[in-house]
């Protein structure tokens, strides 16, 4: 079951491979002075390794060759010109030192940068997008696939720059000494390049398997670490084993194929060079005997044959790192090209005063007046009531299976509505609707009468606060926590917002009080100390419309009655969207309704409903089950 879902999630799209080294070579070109001093630096140890070569005719033909069998030959020339070429290559090993240092820095420059541009845009992808995509296979975005781009940058870049200039430089030289053996050269090449193309797109696409594979066991990791409470307990080990096996098998055949097709490129290439050099020297030394060619010619040439079919090698070798990078480039440019949220709103939400006359004027300070502004009505201000209306929405999360069918409700300001119905049947939809987490299709949401779709959605959501049953602690102080409902409260503020939520009893028995840190998601504290932190979180938050998505389920029965008070004074004067399976607790509600396959089949208050002795009668009374 979960192989198939694994599978279900992956994605496919064509390679792009020259778009996708162009992107990355754009994230380079970012650090242009320091891009093109490496690219001078490669060009010197380039040209120096070419230039040195060179030398070799010279020295052969003018200061070996003609001191054979002298006695007392004339050293000081050739001392000269070995000096010349250890200068050059001096020069070389200053060079490519250079370059390698820089592009280090450039590296690691650009993969934080890459990291910066993933993070930032999984900030502004919709809701809808972390429904399909696991923690894990998000995380791997940013250490699998974008760590195997570490090596492109660093080492296979600057040696694709350099193996450009010795070729064109080498084959330059080869064609001045001697063309002949040169057409011999460029024969043995076109095999060379032959055999790294057909093996390249044999590799190439077990290399994109991998990766998405890295990023399937990543998920499915992180899935079944964070789930083995639930594993244990229904003895799943080994079902969850099953499919562990799988993804990683698929990894390791895939991981099999690409290599053994990558590592071949190495041998091949080196064993055609040997035997083209072989040739090129047996061609050269009958050409040399025959009197068209002369001994330092063909030492340089042999020099340069090798020079020549060196970089080939040497980018094959690797080949299977430029793959799996390149497999990786191209899921995280993938991520990078999602569509961000949408948000075409312009009515802004702002602080206000209230003058003698009624009106509002703006103001920067917390006054606890909350209004709209409105660019399209002459920036006018409009008070903050709370009034929330659906007027025949229609909605699916997929095309074709609608989850609220035609739905209409009003919550006026202050009221406080409950939602209730089986699950499924589109209570939290709704919420999700009212934040915009999702977009209607169909039909029309008003918030103070204003679409909400003209209201953007920073400031919507700034106007709501919600209490989920899933809560979410970060890594910090409790104070910092309960903070995160408004960054700017003080201390004073937040201590107060526990008090309301009864948080604070049991926060001033923690080791540190208000200051102790909590790590991975509040584990040392219990379900119903994180969810009060959370309802504390609201509280200092202070919205107009609070949103209650099962904020009390994971609270037991005793704290529920110990904090309905403080929920109570977190309600007053607010409108309150209430989701809620203890029907108990929506009791005081001013309007229930009852939601039935994405329909509402009533609404009314409690006595109201009971009286119908309808839906909401049998689930009260125990006659008909919520699940």
């Amino acid at each position: 079951m979960e192989r198939r879902r694994y599978k279900q999630l992956r994605t496919a799209r064509p390679d792009d491979i020259p778009q996708t080294i162009k992107r990355v070579f754009a994230y380079m070109f970012k650090n242009k002075w320091q891009t093109a001093l490496v690219f001078l630096c490669i060009m010197i140890s380039s040209l120096a390794n070419v230039a040195s070569s060179y030398f070799f005719k010279p020295i052969i033909n003018d200061y070996v060759v003609p001191f054979i069998g002298q006695d007392n030959p004339d050293l000081t020339n050739f001392a000269y010109m070995l000096v010349v070429m250890a200068l050059i290559y001096l020069v070389g090993v200053v060079s490519t030192y250079a370059y390698k240092r820089m592009m280090s820095v450039i590296s690691t420059g650009v993969l934080a940068q890459i990291r910066y541009d993933l993070f930032n845009r999984l900030q502004d992808l919709p809701i809808r997008y972390y429904d399909t995509h696991t923690h894990g296979q998000i995380m791997s975005f940013f250490t699998n696939d974008t760590d195997t781009m570490r090596q492109m940058i660093a080492d296979t870049f600057p040696q694709f720059i350099s193996s450009i200039v010795t070729i064109v430089g080498s084959f330059t030289m080869m064609a001045i000494l001697s063309p002949v053996l040169m057409i011999i050269t460029l024969g043995m090449l076109a095999v060379m390049l032959f055999i790294t193309i057909t093996l390249g797109k044999r590799s190439r696409e077990n290399f994109k398997i991998i990766q998405r594979a890295a990023a399937d066991l990543n998920g499915y990791s992180e899935e079944m670490i964070s789930g083995q409470k639930v594993i244990k307990v229904f003895s799943y080990e080994d079902n969850i084993k099953a499919g562990f096996y799988d993804i990683a098998e698929e990894m390791r055949v895939a991981g099999t194929k690409a290599n053994s097709f990558a590592n071949m490129l190495m041998p091949i290439m080196g064993n055609l060079s040997y035997i083209a050099y072989a040739i090129t020297a047996a061609v050269g030394a009958v050409m040399t005997i025959n009197g068209s060619f002369d001994v330092g010619s063909l030492a340089s040439f042999l020099l340069y044959s090798r020079q020549f079919s060196a970089p080939i090698g040497q980018l094959s070798q690797q080949f299977n790192y430029v793959m799996m990078a390149l497999a990786g480039a191209e899921r995280v440019f993938r991520l990078l090209d999602t569509d961000k949220e949408v948000d075409e709103g312009n009515v802004t939400l702002v602080n206000a005063i209230e003058n003698e006359d009624g009106s509002l004027t703006e103001t920067e300070e917390r006054t606890g007046i909350w209004a709209w502004k409105d660019p399209e009505n002459g920036n006018a201000l409009t008070r903050v009531r709370g009034d929330v209306r659906f007027e025949n929405v229609i909605f699916g999360y997929e095309e074709g299976k609608t989850v609220l069918n035609d739905v209409s409700f009003y919550a006026k300001p202050g009221q406080k509505i409950a939602l209730v119905g089986s699950t499924g049947a589109g209570k939290t939809t709704i919420t999700n609707l009212i934040n915009r987490f999702y977009d209607v299709p169909d039909g029309k949401i008003r918030y103070d009468g204003i679409n909400i779709n003209r209201i953007k959605k920073a400031d919507l959501r700034r106007s709501l606060g919600m209490v989920l049953q899933d809560t979410n602690l970060f890594a910090g102080t409790v104070m910092d926590n309960i903070r995160y409902g408004r960054l700017d409260a003080t201390d004073e503020e937040v201590i107060a917002a526990a008090k309301l939520a009864n948080a604070d009893s049991f926060i001033t028995m923690l080791p540190d009080g208000y200051q102790t840190m909590l790590t991975s998601n509040g584990a040392n504290l219990s379900q119903g100390q994180r969810q009060l932190l959370n309802i504390a979180r609201a509280a200092v938050a202070s919205p107009p419309v609070l949103i209650l998505d099962e904020a009390t389920s994971s609270i037991d029965t005793r704290t529920e009655h110990l904090i309905e008070a403080g929920m109570d004074e977190i309600m007053k004067g607010r409108t309150v969207f209430i989701i809620a399976h203890r029907l108990s607790t929506v009791r005081n509600s001013d309007a229930i309704l009852v939601l039935e396959k994405g329909e509402i089949i009533e609404r009314g208050d409690h006595k109201t409903l009971l009286d119908l002795k309808g839906r909401y009668y049998k689930l009260y009374t125990g006659a008909a089950e919520l699940d």
